[in-house]
């Protein structure tokens, strides 16, 4: 997003732009209603693409190769460089313009939805664009809000609204808006064109749920003020639900809405790859500047004799024998540079982006991936990351929604000391018997009544709109209940709820104000007079409810760090020793307290209140100070303990991340216990593990003593596993002074687990392993909105299709329906990828030395004249035509292991583990074989036809033409062999890009040199290659040149394969012996039955090689 330019911190807004009449009153500037999401226009889009384009090094090198190309006068055409870089620009400019002109689609479609506005009495259809901040507009139900708009009236009589905000933050459940009452009451056009209001409110910023402002109501005389908070904020992009209309005034528009402010403008994540491909190109910068300079230097070394300088047949003009020599030098420094540009690789960027982004499909079509409860694939976000899957070395998850569930159950309870279980519907306390008869327990005691009431009342859970339509709803004759459909934002309270229900206190709905209970079938109305909302900082909230005898009641429920120390009486020790025993079982707890105010405190209380809310200046700050203020003293009811299930395969999932070297933290909100015991349950900590603690330290030098003991004590027994336990105020301790010491000791933990974590706290932790001094690639995985910093952190984000919304998903680079697929993405997927790329990376640098050494080595045999060694039109397609698709095709389809077992042996995972295949041995391998290749090439070519050997059946002799010719077949059949070696996985589109591309070569060369071609100032390929063709010893040289290059590396990898194989190539050889064929690996990506099995199996048998084992793999 960005910020707009404003002067005040304030905007001040006239409801139907009624501006006062008298005094000189200077209108603020508001942005119009467009939603702009593009990055072109049709005027920017050529000047703007370009300048991107030629960031990029390689892009800006060719760009000034070409230039150099047309000022002087150089061995080969402008063509060369040019035709292939404008291919390069014009490829990747459709690909941007292309989405750019889908993203104008949608802002026009948008821009121009049809919407009601008031307008001088009426209503006036108009279009989105079109609304001004401060007009009246009406939404009608089902619609979007077309932007962010403050609540006037609805058509309920209390003024408020039903909203989901699935397109915003992911939450489906339905949230309570409410007008202030002077304008609730407005319910037609015509009452609110009388409206005489103003509202003051911040100027926009992004954060959804903050919003700060206050309405000034003109009524006759008197002026009513009222605050405005994020109750009463409409957001553009949410929808309207269960309410027939609402009016509400627009107070930011366009981009200044919260939805435009929150399109983050992604960082751009780069991957290891592409950096270590930044370098290379670095390198062989270099190696082209020393070859140009080389030459240069070696041209004037020869000249310098008098024959050579001006041999008879190639007299100097006058204007060559008077120019500068520092110029010339230059010049011909220039024309080496343009004649062995092509080392560089300008292909190379294209070539990787089709691979990343046609690869990327593979992930969304993956049926492994797919989870068919929900309905769900796999979503890739960037398909710039892929390789880096294959790279990650710490896994940073989310425990909530992530490992578990998020479908909670309740499970037992706390009430004044006493723990009770559910049983059949009914609360039992524990140890008490179900033998008597059913008529000891059908009341409920008075503080169990409380306790079920104080828990039916505090929350924010909504009922299904449709069935509270009588006074008496979902109630029947007979008094049985047809269950209630609860909407709830967190699926805790909902559970809550829920049990409460069955137990015998039922929450049967809110109407205006007053929120309804039925207890053991008799109602009651408590109406509701303030709602303290939950933050993750004071982790509890409250309500303030006046109950039917008039008592005034303040409700609690939270966290039990944060609700037991503000309790003065109840049974205070009893419950927390209850709490912790919840925890230890892997419950979430939950804490219940209640205060009852006598009038006077309560009018203090709303005084306070009110001018906290109404505060323009530091609302948060004031509204904590009088939220602590009034949750204290209170009177502990009891605990709550709701159970969160695992997902499924999460300690496989755990266990396979660990034998693959890769290290896994996990953040969690939770309680100390409840964090522990789920991480023992889905295998993160084991039972054999030492587990240390870092908890609880208030001060920095307890925190720091601590540290050092841990130090001391994994330095001793190092033989065990070392699991670390922190919670979060001891990791901000621990982060401000001793960072170096705590890296140390997490670094020796197998696992580490950080509880209480604020979700700034994640992103910070990610953060600081990130730029640790090892540099490790890092994963974040989780579902929900609090995960999103970290997700963004991280090199990898993943996000969880979970209960929690769609916030991380939007924002992750990868989006998963459980974490059980993790293992298939990394291990499979990510594998897969680095490999692909890694070879694609050193193979361009391979052929492109191939290509040019043989230039610079004829150099030495034509007196440095800078004459090219192929043709014009050779140089110019062997990246784009001859040698590209089979890399490409490599690249997409390559398995060099078989999927299952990559994916049952993770430790495989290890072999490519920081960088492996890119780092600088195996470069240095590539290039020294390009470089070897070569030399084969040119002097295999030259001892062939070197001292005037007649090679034609007429007594004539080749020309220079025809000896690059034969250099130039040589190399272009061995480099598509190379490729064909390197090849573990053959399909068919593999078999005919690769020959393909050979025949094509000779099929193109015949064509070209068979014609005159009108338009080429010179014929020197003219015949040539028939020629060439047409002498049997040229054939010969051919087939025993490519032998020659390809034989010694055949061998190399023989002997390496039998002396030192690595765990990958052990793993090929056991597959191979295993039966998983090719038949199979058609069907690579399936996991159960498919065709493919029953056919494999009839062949196995034919075979003879069936053993049951084989079979089911």
């Amino acid at each position: 997003g960005f910020d707009p330019p404003h002067q005040s911190d304030t905007r001040t807004i006239y409801i139907a732009n009624r501006f006062p009449q008298h005094g000189h009153y200077v209108p603020q500037k508001f942005a119009d209603n467009r939603i702009i999401s593009s990055k072109y226009t049709v005027w920017n889009f050529v000047p703007k693409n370009l300048f991107e384009q030629f960031r990029r090094v390689a892009n800006f090198y060719f760009l000034i190769i070409f230039l150099v190309q047309l000022m002087i006068d150089t061995p080969t055409s402008p063509i060369t460089s040019g035709l292939p870089l404008f291919f390069v620009i014009t490829v990747t400019a459709i690909k941007q313009g292309y989405e750019d002109w889908l993203r104008h689609k949608a802002d026009n479609e948008v821009n121009g939805a049809p919407v009601y506005v008031v307008r001088s009495g009426g209503l006036v259809k108009t279009r989105s664009k079109n609304i001004r901040v401060g007009d009246i507009v009406r939404v009608a139900k089902d619609e979007t809000f077309p932007v962010d708009l403050v609540l006037l009236s609805s058509d309920r009589v209390d003024g408020s609204c039903h909203v989901t905000t699935a397109s915003l933050d992911g939450e489906t459940n339905l949230k309570t808006h409410v007008a202030v009452p002077e304008t609730a009451v407005l319910q037609s056009v015509a009452n609110l064109d009388k409206l005489v209001a103003v509202i003051e409110c911040q100027q926009p910023e992004a954060d959804l749920y903050r919003f700060v402002g206050r309405i000034t109501v003109s009524q006759q005389t008197e002026e009513i003020v009222r605050p405005l908070g994020p109750e009463s904020l409409l957001l553009r992009g949410a929808r309207l639900k269960n309410t027939k209309e609402i009016f509400g005034v627009a107070v930011y528009t366009g981009m200044e809405t919260k939805m435009a402010l929150n399109y983050k403008s992604k960082s751009q994540k780069r991957s290891a790859v592409e950096k270590s491909m930044n370098s290379f190109l670095i390198i062989y910068l270099i190696i082209l500047l020393f070859e140009a300079i080389l030459s240069t230097i070696l041209k004037y070394a020869w000249q310098a004799e008098e024959k050579w300088d001006e041999p008879w047949y190639n007299e100097k003009t006058e204007h060559e024998r008077n120019s500068s020599k520092i110029l010339r030098f230059i010049s011909d420094f220039l024309a080496f540079l343009v004649l062995y540009n092509f080392i560089i690789p300008i292909s190379l960027y294209v070539t990787v982006e089709m691979q990343k982004f046609l690869g990327s499909f593979f992930i969304g079509w993956d049926l492994d991936l797919y989870h068919e409860e929900t309905n769900q694939r796999a979503q890739v976000n960037t398909s710039d990351l892929n390789e880096e899957l294959g790279q990650v070395e710490y896994v940073f998850t989310d425990k909530t929604g992530t490992l578990t569930e998020n479908e909670m159950q309740f499970r037992e309870c706390s009430i004044n000391g006493i723990k009770y279980q559910e049983v059949n519907g009914k609360l039992t306390p524990e140890g008490f018997t179900e033998d008597s008869p059913d008529g000891n327990r059908h009341s409920l005691m008075k503080e169990e009544e409380l306790f079920l009431k104080a828990v039916c009342l505090c929350h924010t859970v909504q009922i299904n709109a449709d069935q509270t339509d009588g006074a008496d709803g979902p109630w029947h004759a007979n008094g049985i209940a047809s269950p209630l459909e609860y909407y709830a934002s967190s699926p805790d309270e909902k559970a809550l709820v829920e049990a409460a229900s069955r137990v015998g206190v039922v929450f049967t709905g809110t109407s205006g104000d007053s929120m309804e209970v039925k207890s053991l079938g008799k109602s009651e109305r408590y109406k509701l007079l303030h709602v303290l909302e939950f933050d993750p900082n004071r982790r509890r909230m409250s309500v303030i409810v006046e109950s039917p005898s008039g008592e005034k009641l303040l409700f609690t429920k939270g966290a039990e760090s944060s609700i037991l120390p503000r309790s003065k009486s109840g049974e205070i020790d009893k419950t927390r020793i209850h709490v912790d025993e919840f925890a230890l079982k892997g419950l979430r707890t939950l804490c219940v307290a209640y205060r009852r105010f006598t009038p006077e405190e309560y009018q203090e209380i709303g005084k306070r209140l009110h001018e906290a809310r109404t505060a323009l200046q530091q609302r948060e700050e004031r509204l904590a100070d009088v939220f602590n203020f009034i949750e204290r003293d209170l009177e502990l009811l009891g605990a709550t303990g709701v159970e969160d299930k695992l997902q499924e395969k999460v300690q496989e999932t755990i266990e396979a991340l660990r034998l693959a070297g890769i290290k896994v933290w996990v953040l969690t909100g939770d309680k100390h216990e409840t964090a522990v015991s789920v991480s023992l349950s889905c295998g993160h900590f084991h039972r054999t593990m030492n587990i240390l603690e870092l908890v609880q330290h208030k001060s920095d030098s307890t925190c720091a003593e601590q540290l050092r003991q841990l130090a001391k004590r994994i330095k001793e027994d190092h033989v065990i596993q070392h699991g670390l336990v922190v919670d979060g105020t001891s990791l901000s301790l621990a982060l401000r002074e001793h960072e170096k010491l705590f890296m140390e000791v997490c670094k020796n933990c197998s696992a580490v687990l950080c509880c209480r974590m604020a979700p700034l706290q994640k992103a910070k932790v990610v953060r600081l392993l990130k730029t640790s001094p090892e540099k490790p690639i890092t994963l974040a995985i989780g579902d929900g909105a609090n995960d999103v910093s970290m997700i963004q952190e991280a090199h990898v984000g993943i996000g969880i299709m979970g209960k929690e919304g769609r916030q991380a998903v939007r924002n992750s680079d990868y989006a998963i329906a459980r974490f059980k697929f993790l293992s298939k993405l990394l291990f499979v997927h990510g594998h897969l990828y680095y490999i692909r790329i890694a070879t694609l990376v050193q193979y361009f640098f391979y052929k492109n030395v191939c290509f040019i050494t043989p230039q610079f080595l004829y150099q030495f045999f034509c007196l440095f004249s800078q004459q090219t060694l192929y043709d014009s039109v050779y140089l110019t397609l062997y990246n784009i035509c001859f040698t590209s698709l089979p890399v490409l095709i490599y690249s997409l389809f390559e398995q060099h292991v078989h999927p299952h077992v990559l994916q049952s042996k993770p430790v495989l995972y290890r072999d490519i583990s920081k960088n492996a295949h890119l780092g600088f041995k195996p470069f240095l391998y590539w290039t020294i074989l390009g470089f070897f290749h070569a030399f084969v090439f040119f002097y295999g070519s030259y001892l062939l036809m070197g001292e005037d050997t007649s090679l034609l059946g007429n007594g004539q002799m080749f020309g220079n033409w025809t000896f690059g010719t034969l250099v130039f077949t040589v190399m272009v059949i061995t480099v598509t062999m190379k490729m064909a070696l390197e090849t573990h996985f053959w399909t068919w589109i593999n078999h005919f890009v690769t020959w393909g591309s050979i025949v094509f070569y000779f099929i193109f060369s015949l064509f070209y040199g068979g014609i005159i071609w009108p338009f080429l100032h010179t014929q020197d390929m003219y015949f040539v290659f028939v020629q060439l063709l047409s002498s049997g010893s040229a054939w010969f040289a051919i087939i025993l040149i490519v032998v020659a290059c390809l034989f010694l590396d055949v061998v190399k990898k023989v002997l390496y394969r039998h002396l030192q194989p690595t765990s990958t190539e052990k793993a090929q050889l056991t597959e191979a012996g295993s039966g998983i064929n090719c038949l199979d690996s058609m069907c690579c990506f399936s996991d159960g039955e498919t065709a493919c099995t029953s056919v494999r199996r009839m062949l196995e048998r034919l075979m003879g090689r069936c053993s049951p084992t084989r079979v089911n793999r």
